[in-house]
């Protein structure tokens, strides 16, 4: 027997703006891997907050462009990948909860230093407005395990 499920609007608006969202953390990725910062800030809200560790991140988006100074001279590479987005919106689609997985390497500019692996998740909030199509509102970096990464301390999963 084969039962048939009528696709609804809301299904699929949320299809479309999960894939909205989705283009956002490929280039979240993707500026990072480019070195290019002014890119990188202009898909976060004003407000935002941001936290790659402990005591380690930034309020607004002004800060937050300030803790990307030195990437290009700190990294000679990098290679972020992102998968696993799991998107939850808010009633009015103007609001989004969105957990994903990284996979990232990095290539360190000091001679003689071991190239450094993140694996983890991000966490993020995401607000939509009709100026600029979705934004991160907020970002949190969480660790799984690293390997010779620069940040020695990191916000743990919170495996039980």
């Amino acid at each position: 027997m084969t039962t048939t499920h009528e696709v609804s609007t809301r299904e699929l608006a949320e299809l479309v703006e999960a894939g909205k969202i989705e283009r956002v953390l490929f280039e979240y990725a993707y500026n990072l891997d480019m070195n290019r910062p002014d890119d990188l800030v202009e898909l976060f809200t004003e407000d935002c907050y941001v936290a790659y560790g402990p005591n380690f991140g930034a309020e607004g988006r002004a800060a937050y462009r300030e803790t990307l100074d030195g990437i290009g001279t700190f990294f000679t590479a990098t290679s972020h990948h992102v998968s696993n987005m799991a998107v939850d919106f808010s009633d009015d689609l103007t609001s989004a909860t969105v957990r994903s997985v990284l996979y990232a390497w990095h290539r360190y500019s000091k001679e003689g230093k071991a190239d450094g692996y993140f694996f983890g998740q991000y966490h993020d909030d995401f607000v939509r407005d009709d100026e600029h199509g979705w934004r991160f509102s907020r970002r949190e970096l969480r660790a799984s395990g690293v390997v010779d990464f620069h940040v020695k301390k990191q916000i743990p999963i919170g495996r039980s």
